[in-house]
């Protein structure tokens, strides 16, 4: 079958009924439009289907993304397991990929991961730097010495190699960017809006769940 032209089958789209209309609009996703295939499938936990947001606090797309991305995370069924990766395509930008692995590490991805995007695109702050970051931290109600500490572990030196390795098999070349099952990746971009992403994404989940 020829893959530009592969069309998910209709059965695949049962989890698409809560997205907007506008997402369904140009019809099935199609492959080389709306996602691509990775070129070596990754490997993935055997169990749940998993969805990678490969993402980057510096990012003014990812910042955009961002609420409906998790409005639509929050929906997700039982069977996924989704999580956000932190990309640094340069040395500049690795203290932001610390920070996301270390409020991870102390469970406060709910009470940080907004306020550092907002912090960076509303606020315009500069965080570049570990000693940006620590400054800003108690302004948010964060406790500084404990989040700097852990950006400063091996576990968030473990995690920074382990993001690079799956950035690195996915073959990323930006973000927000979408990667399901190891298979296939959709990004805001290619599909041409957030919802029709998110909508695209339902599919391969579904697809995936069929094996």
């Amino acid at each position: 079958m020829n893959r530009r032209d592969w069309m998910l089958a209709s059965a695949g789209f049962a989890g698409l009924a809560g997205l907007p209309l506008a997402a369904l609009a140009q019809g099935a996703p199609q492959e080389g439009r709306d996602f691509k295939r990775v070129d070596t499938p990754v490997p993935v936990p055997e169990g749940k289907v998993e969805v990678v947001e490969f993402f980057g606090y510096w990012c003014p797309h990812c910042n955009a993304f961002e609420p409906t991305l998790d409005a639509w995370v929050k929906k997700l069924p039982a069977h996924v397991n989704f999580r956000r990766l932190p990309v640094a395509f340069t040395p500049g930008q690795e203290p932001l990929q610390k920070l996301y692995y270390a409020i991870e590490s102390l469970g406060q991805v709910d009470a940080l991961h907004r306020k550092v995007f907002a912090a960076l695109h509303v606020d315009k702050k500069r965080l570049n730097t570990d000693a940006d970051i620590a400054a800003w931290l108690p302004t948010v109600g964060a406790d500084a010495t404990k989040i700097g500490e852990a950006m400063k572990s091996f576990a968030v030196a473990t995690k920074l190699r382990q993001s690079k390795q799956l950035s690195d098999a996915y073959r990323i070349e930006g973000v927000p960017t979408l990667g399901i099952q190891g298979r296939w990746m959709t990004s805001p971009g290619m599909a041409g809006s957030a919802e029709r992403a998110l909508a695209v994404a339902d599919a391969l989940i579904a697809q995936s769940k069929k094996g």
